[in-house]
């Protein structure tokens, strides 16, 4: 199983899963990690300046998880038969292992909005 986590800075989750650029990516067997690393990919291949219909370099990952992501996002996600999930633990080593074991607290999707009062975008 291939699971990848939303970490702009490395250390830690990152909220707007659309916008990030750098993966923690992790195989893991019979419940266990296996393997990690780092993806970083360049701005025309985020989920929010990528085609949704064309092939993307998460394709192959079975989960994601991250802080946040709207209701659009997951919706391609799903096409792609990825899980989206979104969670409140800031460390990605203890979500995937959280996830592993079957435990790790998820939310809803937001709606994603552009505008008055936007978030910043990193």
């Amino acid at each position: 199983m291939k699971i990848a986590v939303t970490s702009q800075n490395r250390r830690t989750i990152t909220e707007h899963a659309g916008r990030c650029r750098i993966f923690w990516l992790y195989q893991a067997e019979q419940g266990r990690v296996t393997g990690k690393a780092l993806l970083r990919l360049p701005r025309e291949q985020s989920f929010h300046d990528s085609a949704p219909h064309e092939p993307h370099p998460l394709d192959e990952v079975q989960v994601l998880i991250t802080g946040g992501m709207g209701q659009g996002l997951m919706r391609r996600l799903a096409s792609k038969g990825i899980a989206g999930l979104i969670t409140t633990e800031t460390d990605p080593d203890k979500a995937v292992a959280a996830y592993l074991a079957g435990s790790l607290t998820v939310g809803s999707p937001g709606p994603h909005a552009h505008g008055e009062g936007e978030h910043r975008h990193e």
